[in-house]
């Protein structure tokens, strides 16, 4: 039977993508590991390669066309003895098949249900095998759409936990997104509470839609600007973090002046060797370094849980044209100050080329947000989920000091540190921040 090709999900963020470039066409043979299309995701470009071998038997999507939703039919891929007569007997895949189920009522003809719910799951390689239906305690099994699943176990949801909304009680996209974690199954003999539904709706007021923004603007001279992936992914992700996430500050000063020296010291030794360290370096080993002295600190917040790294994993801000990468420097404790110094300077040239793969700037526990070669003084970021904190670190500045009870001047940095309160209590995060101060403060000790 033909094979469906989906569009796969290269990243557990990426819920539609753009289908850049087809390397095959209608016709040619192609092998498992064959490189067969160019794909665009909320923060690169990246490789799609063939799970099955076979011949294209039809391509679905053309090339350039943007917008496509993870596990859409793209191709079609014939086997042995198979022609394009055979490309109608296909079945029906991915969130094709659970928007068709989602968008019909529940008295549907018996056909279009049997056929969503026979939609075949693809995992992040695009494969047209599907994974093992989930099951409740008992044994029975929960019937979920293949969206569904993905966003419970991203959300650390227990599927037998959630009531589904679509035809025969199945689990759609809408049921795990507006579910909590830890909610306890529905009870079939529960009356609804359709009464509170209107109660719970004025307690959150939606935002304003596009329509009635624009309204305000009429006559007067403005430009629309369409949002790319990458930055439709950055307004949900931080709007989710600014929401759900429930921040505090922590603000402190360093004095540079012996790093500073310091630094100067080592780049003359360096130099033959076409290092030049940065102050960023600097700050990369001191947070790692941080992180293990205080190990309470080095966590995220996992759904329902805490989660505590060992390693420093320690994720950098890096600014290119129209949003951000947070590349990951794992195991930064172990690494020297120049190694640290090149790795960060490969991450950051490709991240502004858009081709680091997702394994490069997913994870970490903790992030570093530099604004101080922009002249920024101080400032707060944003926690990035799942970490347990950023530092937000502003440009070091000559101010005047009171040392022994004398005025001098000194190059100090300001320092802020958004902390995830359901990981971090504020004491645990002073500890962190002066350990940080610490490090900044005799960098002779992190050489050792």
């Amino acid at each position: 039977m033909p094979v469906e090709i989906l569009m796969p999900a290269l990243s557990p963020t990426m819920e539609e993508g753009t289908l850049a470039k087809w390397l095959v066409k209608e016709g040619d043979s192609v092998a498992s590991g064959d490189i067969i299309a160019e794909i665009e995701t909320d923060k690169a470009t990246m490789e799609f390669e063939a799970v099955d071998e076979g011949v294209i038997g039809k391509i679905l999507i053309d090339e350039g066309a943007q917008g496509v939703k993870v596990n859409t039919p793209i191709a079609v891929l014939l086997e042995e003895g198979e022609s394009e007569d055979d490309i109608g007997s296909a079945p029906m895949g991915g969130d094709a098949g659970e928007e068709k189920a989602e968008a019909k009522s529940d008295d549907a003809p018996k056909g279009e249900d049997k056929q969503a719910e026979s939609g075949k799951d693809a995992g992040e390689a695009g494969s047209a095998k599907a994974s093992p239906a989930p099951q409740s305690a008992d044994g029975e099994r929960i019937f979920a759409s293949p969206l569904a699943r993905r966003i419970a176990a991203e959300k650390g949801l227990d599927l037998s936990a959630i009531k589904g909304s679509g035809p025969k009680g199945r689990i759609v996209k809408a049921d795990v997104e507006n579910a909590k974690p830890g909610a306890a199954p529905a009870r079939k003999d529960a009356p609804e509470a359709k009464a509170d539904a209107p109660a719970a709706a004025a307690a959150a007021p939606k935002p304003a839609s596009a329509e009635q923004v624009l309204k305000m603007y009429e006559g007067r001279d403005y430009e629309e600007v369409q949002l790319d992936g990458m930055r439709r992914t950055i307004a949900a992700r931080l709007g989710e973090a600014k929401q759900t996430i429930p921040h505090f500050y922590l603000r402190r000063s360093a004095k540079l002046d012996e790093l500073m020296t310091f630094r100067a010291t080592l780049n003359k030794q360096l130099e033959a060797r076409g290092v030049k360290l940065s102050v960023n370096d600097f700050i990369i080993k001191a947070c790692a370094l941080a992180l293990q002295e205080v190990p309470d600190a080095n966590a995220i917040w996992a759904g329902d849980r805490i989660v505590k790294l060992k390693p420093s994993d320690v994720a950098v801000a890096v600014a290119i044209e129209g949003g951000l990468f947070t590349p990951v420097l794992k195991d930064a404790q172990q690494k020297t100050l120049s190694a640290l110094s090149a790795e960060m300077k490969d991450l950051a040239g490709r991240a502004k080329s858009k081709k680091l793969a997702p394994h490069e700037y997913q994870g970490g526990s903790f992030a570093i947000s530099n604004l101080g070669m922009f002249g920024i003084e101080n400032f707060d970021a944003v926690i990035n989920p799942p970490h347990g904190a950023i530092l937000a670190v502003g440009a070091g500045i000559q101010t005047p000091v009171v040392e022994g009870g004398e005025v001098v001047i000194r190059n100090v940095m300001s320092m802020t540190l958004s902390v995830d309160h359901r990981v971090i209590d504020g004491a645990l995060g002073a500890q962190l921040l002066e350990a940080i101060v610490n490090h900044l403060e005799n960098p002779m000790g992190m050489l050792a």
